[in-house]
């Protein structure tokens, strides 16, 4: 397998391809959309296929990266720092540092920012090309706002009010590579 060039943008590296590479997340690029925290995905946005997703995730007291929903693919959730709310099959599980959350495939999940400061999530998907999401409408998801209004699998559909997505900087103190 050959190492993939890493590409400067405006909005950070990105890695150009799908070969082997060694970046400092310190250089990523991230995003952000209001209400939605700020995350870097760790994946060549060029590669033709891709099995495993991972990226970074911080999310502030009320932040949520998504809508209530459950895939077709197993996802996991690992706090690093801070805490967040886990809505899982309809109930709320409080999760803080290195407390783990695995979601097999078709477990309606979402998790929300909470506490006193950010909450750093590292997250994990496996991915295939015939991935399908369903939106559910919760009442509990409702409560935190991150429920959509009736029953979709389409994410047009579910995020047609969102908050346009934009580049930052990346949001956390990081040691650069020597």
């Amino acid at each position: 397998m050959h190492e993939a060039s890493i590409e400067e943008t405006e909005t950070g590296k990105v890695p150009a391809d799908d070969g082997w590479y060694i970046m400092n997340l310190a250089d990523a690029r991230w995003s952000t959309f209001e209400g939605g925290g700020t995350w870097s995905v760790l994946e060549s946005p060029s590669a033709h296929w891709q099995r495993l997703g991972f990226g970074l995730h911080v999310l502030c007291p009320g932040d949520a990266p998504r809508m209530y929903h459950a895939e077709s693919e197993q996802e996991g959730f690992l706090v690093l720092s801070g805490e967040c709310v886990a809505l899982v099959e309809g109930e709320e599980r409080r999760m803080g540092p290195w407390d783990y959350l695995h979601s097999p495939a078709g477990t309606a999940h979402i998790t929300v920012g909470a506490g006193d400061g950010p909450c750093l999530l590292a997250m994990v998907g496996s991915r295939s090309p015939d991935k399908k999401i369903d939106y559910i409408a919760e009442p509990l998801a409702a409560r935190h706002g991150v429920s959509v209004p009736q029953d979709t699998h389409s994410p047009k559909e579910a995020y047609k009010d969102r908050p346009p997505i934009r580049p930052v900087p990346c949001p956390i103190e990081l040691p650069t590579s020597s």
